[in-house]
Order: structure tokens, then C-alpha cells, then sequence
């Protein structure tokens, strides 16, 4: 497993970076999954499945012309692939397309479905959306009701799990709740994370309050984004019991990169859509 020191030391976040405009895929930084799901007693069958969608909007290249190219890429990530990419060398990578020539957007899509698959070690599908089609990006919020309504008392800052209780002597509900105060930090830099967080579930009735304090208590947790939904999903679980779960946060961009991940246990959820939510 690697450490957060050995993170640090080997990957680019909190260094000054040279930025590579000539295509460079060995900037790619991958972190093994795995490592982070054993502290949450996850091994072998995972309790999920789901997938990370990754939005780009500082996404540039030449034709072979030398005139400047844009789209805004999404790239849609298995959760069961074994890596995660570091999204500041993630960044990086893409960069590295601003001064290269490439016959076509198609040409650009190959090399990022293959850099990419590679890195996370699993098929990662690219749409590419260009400039003729921006306005066929739609904006939208998470629909749900609204933990945030609520008044709650808060004295701790930490993910705290034993907080989540469910009412298992009534019968059972189903019912989508939504909360914007999820924050967390990067697990290297300490950097703020923002995300706006989706619960979809059928069973024993969560307590909203309880739900609200665990979610707050991620704001001084350091943790990647795929990391704390993760977490989210299996404390939830654990605690509740629920027969189904979905869990999706949108978290904020950050270097022109957003990352939302997704995770559910039921068959017949639908993937979520990939709406930009007003903060991002």
C-alpha cells in the first residue's frame, strides 16, 4: 500500500510542475485503489459497482494546420478498475496535447481511450464534445430532498459512522436525499474538496439529522474524491442495512478537471446523469 508521504514524494500534486505541451502519456500518475479499500475492510467481491465520470474543459490540441483545436471531454471510469489517476497529473497529461498536431478529433480520442485505459487499468470510454455542440450541454442539480434544511448541532469534524442510524421497527422506505456541505480535503496537499452528494435508498428509515452530521464530518477528512464516496457507501451500509443504496457526489473542478464518482448495489439503478450542477 502506498502511504500519503510516499504519495507525496512521488506524485506531482503540491510541486511546482513544468507544463509539457508536447504529448507526454508517462505523466499519467496511477494510485492502486485497493489500498484505501482495505481500511474499509473491503476485499475480494466489492459491496458496489459504479463508475467515476471525469468532466475536462481546458482541453486543447493543433490540427495539422497548427489552428488551435477545443472540446470539453468526459471520460467515464469503471469503479472496479484497479487505479485511480491523480488528477493534478491527470491534468498535466492533457496539457501536454497543447502544442501537438493530430489529424482529427477522432485521432485525439484513440490516444486518450488508450493512455487512459492503461493508467486506470480498465476500459475508460471518451466523449469528446465540440465547440458546434457546446450548447447541447445541459446544467441541472441533484433532485432530492434536502438535508441542508435542517437545523443541526455540529462538534466534530471527522467522519464518524457511528452517528448513522436507521429505524428498523417501521416499515421500510425508499427515498432520495441530497446535501451541498459535503467538503473534504486532499489526501496530500489538505487542499478543500466541495461537493453536492445524491443518497438513493430502500429500507429502514435513515435519520436525516444523524445523516446530515456524518456528511459535515467529512470537512476536515483528507481523502481522494472516489476514496470518501466510497466510504460514504460503506458506513452507510453497515450502519443502516439498507437493501439498496446508491450513493453520487459532483464535486467542484479543480484545474479545469471535475471528478464524480458513483456507486450502487442494486441492478436496476440507472447510471446517473453527468448534469453540471450551478458550482461547477
Amino acid at each position: 500500500m502506498t502511504n500519503t508521504a510516499d504519495l507525496a514524494d512521488l506524485s506531482p500534486l503540491g510541486k511546482t510542475s513544468a507544463y509539457r505541451t508536447d504529448y507526454a502519456p508517462e505523466l499519467l500518475f496511477p494510485i492502486p485503489r485497493q489500498g484505501k479499500r482495505d481500511e474499509l475492510g473491503l476485499q475480494g467481491t466489492l459491496p458496489f459497482f459504479g463508475v467515476d465520470i471525469w468532466n475536462a474543459y481546458e482541453l486543447s490540441w493543433l490540427n495539422q494546420r497548427g489552428k488551435p483545436q477545443v472540446a470539453i471531454a468526459r471520460f467515464t471510469v469503471p469503479a472496479d478498475s484497479p487505479n485511480i489517476i491523480e488528477s493534478k497529473s491527470f491534468k498535466l497529461y492533457l496539457n501536454s496535447f497543447n502544442q501537438t498536431r493530430l489529424d482529427s478529433p477522432e485521432a485525439l480520442k484513440a490516444l486518450l481511450q488508450k493512455d487512459l485505459s492503461a493508467g486506470f487499468g480498465a476500459s475508460v470510454h471518451v466523449l469528446l464534445t465540440l465547440p458546434d455542440a457546446f450548447a447541447s450541454i445541459t446544467m441541472g442539480e441533484l433532485e432530492g430532498t434536502l438535508l441542508d434544511r435542517l437545523d443541526v448541532e455540529i462538534d466534530q469534524y471527522r467522519p464518524a459512522p457511528e452517528l448513522l442510524k436507521a429505524n428498523h421497527d417501521e416499515l421500510p422506505v425508499e427515498e432520495t436525499l441530497v446535501s451541498h456541505l459535503l467538503k473534504s480535503n486532499c489526501l496530500v496537499t489538505g487542499q478543500p474538496d466541495w461537493a453536492s452528494v445524491q443518497i438513493h435508498y430502500c429500507g429502514a428509515q435513515i435519520d436525516q439529522e444523524s445523516l446530515l452530521k456524518y456528511l459535515i464530518g467529512f470537512r476536515d477528512h483528507n481523502e481522494f474524491h472516489e476514496q470518501c464516496v466510497e466510504r460514504i457507501f460503506t458506513d452507510i451500509l453497515r450502519q443502516c442495512a439498507p437493501q439498496q443504496l446508491a450513493v453520487y457526489a459532483r464535486y467542484t473542478r479543480r484545474g479545469g478537471l471535475d471528478i464524480n464518482p458513483w456507486r450502487s448495489n442494486f441492478s436496476s439503478a440507472h447510471r446517473p446523469p453527468n448534469l453540471r450542477g450551478a458550482r461547477q
